[in-house]
C-alpha cells in the first residue's frame, strides 16, 4: 500500500507531467528556452522559486484563506505563459544579469497565479480534509520533480539542436519563444472571462 507522501507525489508529479495540463509545462519551457544545459543549476533554482510562488498560494487557496474566480485564473494562466514568452523575443542572445533577475520575479509572481489553478485541483482531492500539510508538501514536491524532469528533457533536446542541427541560440529562443507565445494568445482568447 502506498504511503500517503507518496500518493500525494506522484500526483503532483503525475499532474504537472500531464499533457493535458500543458500550460503549466509551456510556462517552464517559457523561463528555461533562455538557458543551456550548462545552465542547469540556474534553472533548477528558477523552476523552484515558480515552485515557491505556487506553493504559497496552493497552501492559501486550499485552506480557504483566500478565492478567486477560477475563470479568471484560467484567463490569468496563459498571459503569465504569454508575458515570458515574448520577453523572451527581447532579451539578447546571452542570459544578462538583469533578464536573470527578471526572470526569477517571472517565476515567482505568476508561481502564485499558477498556484491558483493547482489549488481546484488538490481541493477536489481533499474534500474536508483539514490536515494538509503532509500532503500539500509531497504534492508540491512531486510538481518540483516533474518540473526538473521537463527542464532536463528540454534542455538535452536544446543541445541537440544547438549542437548537432547548429541552430543558433538566438533562432532557438526566436521559435520556441513564439511558438509558446502563439499557443498562450489561443489559450487567452479560449478561456476569456468577460
Amino acid at each position: 500500500m502506498m504511503s500517503e507522501f507518496g500518493l500525494y507525489f506522484n500526483l503532483g508529479t503525475e499532474h504537472i507531467l500531464d499533457i493535458r495540463g500543458y500550460d503549466h509545462i509551456l510556462f517552464v519551457i517559457s523561463l528555461c528556452v533562455l538557458y543551456s544545459i550548462a545552465d542547469w543549476r540556474k534553472v533548477l533554482i528558477l523552476v523552484t522559486a515558480f515552485t515557491i510562488g505556487h506553493s504559497i498560494t496552493l497552501a492559501l487557496a486550499t485552506l480557504g484563506i483566500i478565492t478567486m474566480d477560477l475563470k479568471l485564473i484560467e484567463f490569468l494562466i496563459p498571459v503569465t505563459i504569454f508575458i515570458t514568452a515574448v520577453s523572451n523575443l527581447f532579451s539578447s542572445e546571452t542570459v544578462e544579469r538583469s533578464k536573470v533577475q527578471i526572470n526569477y520575479v517571472y517565476a515567482s509572481f505568476f508561481g502564485l497565479i499558477h498556484g491558483m489553478g493547482f489549488s481546484s485541483y488538490l481541493k477536489s482531492l481533499l474534500g474536508n480534509d483539514t490536515s494538509i500539510f503532509t500532503k500539500l508538501f509531497s504534492f508540491n514536491l512531486g510538481i518540483e520533480v516533474g518540473q526538473a524532469l521537463i527542464v532536463g528533457i528540454f534542455l538535452g533536446v536544446t543541445a541537440i539542436f544547438q549542437s548537432i542541427f547548429k541552430v543558433s541560440n538566438r533562432d532557438w529562443i526566436t521559435i520556441i519563444s513564439s511558438a509558446i507565445a502563439g499557443i498562450a494568445l489561443t489559450m487567452m482568447i479560449e478561456n476569456k472571462f468577460w
